[in-house]
């Protein structure tokens, strides 16, 4: 679940593409496709049968596929990987633009997905019957899936924030694990006052981390509706976290190391990188490139902003999506539901993705199970209970993929100068509203 590098003038086609197509009204099937469609359809097409091509990353799809043409042997499913996020959305916006080479499937992350839907690029699944599913996932989730006035895409994982943090090394300076942002704080004093090397986390500007944290914080600094734009980094929620922020950057409590890097793998097994606020996604990370934590490292609740909240936030998490002009929606709903609402969940879980349904949050066996890098904690119970807290009302710019790849040119300033944080966020925020509005939004 690791970030994708983005590539800006990708982003601009898409963007473009957004405003060339909204309201076009040339192809009414490519605006109305979930309209037009119905559950009666969906089962008539896997009944019937059909080739499906479905471009995904996930790995974990690869077993759900042989298990839906065991189920329904009259599909044959074409998994192909185009590439991961960045990558796969360019050769999408291709075929879109030549209108050729389309698959019939395609995972997109939570973030890109308004743009593809602004672009009327996906079909709207409402008229299969998706609507049906708001209480098969989890908040977060289904309200990232429903974005540009309709359902755009079935969730298939998410990323319900949470600590992660190296216990061995909080017991060896006598930290307690922070359950306040401020306590966090304190906490990041006193490590690394106990020893210079050690550092609570890393961070040199994450565009992901920044906006999950305003997020939880009840921050709204995106509200889209259709082609107008508002963006304020001076809200409430957004303020608080520049402020609380600032400090760990002001008195150099956090370890100028890039997360992914060779450099952040080393903190994290030698504990100079003593903690990490990420989503549920992370434990295959630790355990597959940080071997030498098992048992040191433990989960706990994400840091409020308020003493006795319980607000989360997301970070990270796809969705599978049906390009507009796919040739056969019905079948292809019919394979979405299956790996995202039906059969294909557990097969997912059982492979180490992290769910976004309710009811594999809820499963006692789920829940219960004990992770032995954890040193037998039950980590999916603070997980589950997570993806219960997500803040309602998050929104994310109909542009966030070229957003995010000028973070930081923006807002990562303040990590290696004198500019404030508040500053650098001003400042994207500017520099975020000169493209959407060369781009034709009307942004304010």
């Amino acid at each position: 679940m690791k970030g994708t590098p983005l590539r800006a003038v990708a982003v601009a086609a898409a963007a473009a593409l957004a405003l060339t197509g909204c309201g076009s009204g040339d192809d009414s099937d490519s605006a109305a496709g979930g309209e037009q469609g119905s559950a009666a359809d969906v089962q008539a097409a896997l009944d019937a049968g059909g080739e499906l091509t479905v471009w995904a990353w996930e790995p974990t799809l690869t077993e759900v596929v042989t298990a839906f043409e065991a189920a329904y042997p009259n599909v044959k499913v074409n998994l192909v990987n185009a590439g991961t996020g960045n990558d796969q959305y360019t050769a999408l916006q291709n075929a879109i633009a030549a209108g050729d080479g389309l698959p019939d499937v395609a995972q997109i992350e939570y973030y890109a997905l308004p743009q593809f839907a602004l672009a009327e690029s996906v079909a709207d699944l409402t008229g299969y019957g998706a609507a049906d599913l708001a209480d098969t996932f989890t908040p977060g989730p289904w309200s990232s899936v429903n974005t540009g006035g309709g359902i755009h895409g079935l969730p298939m994982d998410s990323g319900p924030m949470a600590l992660f943090y190296n216990k061995e090394v909080f017991d060896r300076h006598g930290v307690e694990v922070p359950a306040t942002w401020d306590e966090y704080v304190e906490a990041a004093r006193t490590l690394h006052a106990a020893d210079p090397q050690v550092y609570i986390t890393n961070d040199v500007g994450d565009a992901g981390f920044t906006t999950s944290l305003i997020w939880q914080s009840g921050g709204q600094p995106f509200q889209v509706d259709g082609t107008s734009v508002a963006i304020d980094f001076t809200d409430d929620g957004s303020a608080r976290f520049a402020d609380t922020w600032q400090q760990l950057i002001s008195e150099d409590l956090l370890a100028p190391v890039s997360s992914w890097s060779d450099q952040w793998y080393q903190g994290l097994a030698n504990g100079t990188i003593a903690s990490l606020a990420t989503g549920a996604w992370m434990p295959a990370n630790l355990m597959s490139g940080v071997a030498d934590g098992t048992g040191k490292w433990q989960v706990a609740p994400l840091p409020q902003w308020e003493a006795g909240s319980n607000a989360s936030a997301e970070n990270g998490g796809s969705s599978l999506a049906i390009p507009a002009k796919a040739a056969n929606k019905a079948l292809a709903y019919g394979f979405m539901s299956y790996a995202n609402a039906g059969d294909g969940v557990k097969i997912r879980v059982d492979g180490g993705a992290f769910p976004a349904t309710t009811a594999e949050l809820q499963s006692p066996e789920f829940l219960a199970t004990e992770f032995p890098y954890f040193a037998g904690q039950q980590a999916n119970q603070i997980f589950a209970e997570s993806a219960g807290n997500v803040v309602d009302g998050w929104s994310y710019l109909p542009f966030q993929v070229y957003a995010n790849s000028v973070f930081n040119d923006t807002v990562g300033q303040a990590y290696v100068s004198d500019t404030p944080l508040a500053d650098a966020l001003a400042s994207w925020r500017d520099t975020c509203a000169t493209y959407g509005t060369d781009q034709g939004f009307t942004v304010s």
